[in-house]
């Protein structure tokens, strides 16, 4: 649901409603007050038109209000209230200070304000009330009678007629009720509307979004069919610009990887052979070494660094090219993970300098040769360019093996840490014509990748630590 509101297609039919919903709400008030304020304008004239009409045929025989005659007496003031009522009117008069109902009875005094009253001195007023929950048109007026000089003169008399608004008010509740209907179907054909222009909107988004996901799952040669000369239509055809563009320049990419791939390999491959007589005739040299002058065994041990350098970095270049082709395959075998590490260490003279902390009867499925080129790595790491002393420790988790290794040097440089693991990488200026190939640290990141482990780094107080993770298969 928050997905739907917060999406393309929520947010253009809750504009589509919201505006339908304004615009009908609007239309509907201003209606509906314009129909309230014609119906009770007309009720409260055609009241006042009747009142005044009836004022005039009020008649008095006695010639009661008249300057100097008798009063009216209480019966004939209450038959004018009488004669003033009706089905929906009653009236109520005041004169010299007592109060005349018609036979109804339904008002009296109470219901008379005094501000009401006093408008009624003046002229003739009509107020809207609502008294016991019902809607009444107040009016009220002082009766008037011409003298000698037929100037018209106050009698005295008020008169308070009372005209029910209940007609009135089912009329605006019937109208009020059919403005709501007209609103509920505006708002369903606007919910209408909006669902199909989004969905007329939102397909070609949508095709263009499919088309980007099977642009990134590789499929370069994806392309949308381009309909129209819309905004839309428009983008589609750049869209399908940029995919050409970008499947002819990964193609190209991707046949000069290749090409380097394949050159590195066949490099790699070449130099075996002269490397294996170089390193044959290095053999020799190293045992006649020591029989020879100071400079000419300087050269010769030189040489033989070389030699060795050389060796290892060929044999790193041909373990990269197999992982690049996808060629490295896993053998596993059941390892003791005590003397497999013990194993690597003594195999390449190391025992005597490294640490070991792993527990015996530790057994893990594991690639022997891999994990050791794992461990001989990140040993030889930490003794050629970490501190002693260098610590290997090993231990069986509910998720995997974890294998850490750690230096006591001067640790690596905050700024070389996310890079330690890229090929050729080397901390330090220093170490640019240090010992090793800078591959060994991607080698053994690669063969962790390829049991589907890791391998991470972090500094410590002092040295580097190295934590590889081994899943169980």
């Amino acid at each position: 649901m928050i997905a739907f509101l917060t999406g393309l297609r929520g947010r253009l039919v809750i504009t589509f409603t919201v505006v339908a919903v304004a615009a009908s709400a609007l239309v509907a008030g201003i209606g509906f007050e314009l129909a309230k304020g014609a119906l009770i304008d007309r009720t409260t004239r055609d009241a006042v038109d009747n009142l005044t009409k009836d004022l005039r045929r009020i008649d008095f025989a006695v010639g009661a209000l008249r300057p100097g005659e008798v009063p009216p007496s209480g019966e004939e003031l209450n038959n004018l209230a009488n004669s003033l009522s009706g089905p929906d009117r009653h009236a109520l008069l005041e004169y010299r200070g007592l109060y005349y109902r018609d036979e109804a009875g339904a008002f009296g005094p109470d219901d008379v304000t005094g501000e009401l009253r006093g408008q009624a001195l003046r002229k003739l007023v009509s107020q809207r009330r609502i008294i016991d929950g019902e809607l009444w048109l107040v009016l009220g007026t002082q009766v008037y009678r011409s003298g000698i000089d037929d100037v018209p003169r106050p009698t005295g008399l008020l008169v308070f007629e009372y005209v029910s608004l209940s007609e009135e008010q089912r009329t605006l509740s019937n109208l009020r009720e059919a403005f709501a209907q007209a609103g509920a179907i505006t708002l369903l054909i606007a919910l209408t509307v909006a669902l199909v222009s989004a969905r007329h909107v939102l397909l070609p988004v949508g095709r263009l979004s499919a088309a980007a996901q099977a642009l990134g799952r590789g499929r370069l040669d994806t392309r949308l069919p381009v309909h129209g000369k819309d905004e839309l239509s428009e983008l589609t055809a750049h869209f399908n610009d940029a995919a050409a563009a970008l499947e002819l320049s990964v193609s190209e990419l991707r046949a000069l990887e290749a090409m380097s791939r394949r050159f590195v390999a066949d490099v790699s491959h070449e130099l075996r052979t002269p490397l294996t007589a170089m390193t044959a005739v290095a053999d020799m040299l190293s045992e006649e070494a020591d029989r020879l002058p100071e400079q000419p065994a300087q050269a010769v041990r030189l040489v033989l660094s070389e030699v060795e350098r050389l060796r290892e970095l060929v044999e790193h270049l041909i373990e990269v090219s197999r992982f690049d082709a996808g060629t490295a395959t896993l053998a596993l075998e059941s390892v003791d993970v005590a003397d497999a590490i013990s194993d690597s260490l003594e195999m390449r003279g190391w025992g005597e300098d490294v640490r070991v902390q792993a527990p015996t009867g530790v057994v893990v499925n594991v690639d022997p040769r891999r994990f050791d080129v794992i461990v001989a790595n990140l040993v030889g790491n930490a003794l050629k360019h970490g501190g002693p002393p260098v610590l290997v420790t090993a231990r069986s988790t509910p998720n995997g093996l974890e294998v850490k290794v750690r230096d006591h040097g001067d640790g690596i440089p905050a700024d070389a840490l996310p890079h330690v693991f890229d090929r050729f990488f080397k901390a330090g200026t220093g170490r640019v014509r240090s010992q090793g190939s800078g591959l060994g640290l991607s080698i053994a990141r690669a063969n962790a990748h390829l049991h589907g482990g890791t391998i991470s780094v972090r500094s410590q107080k002092p040295g580097t630590l190295f934590t590889v993770w081994l899943p169980h298969p």
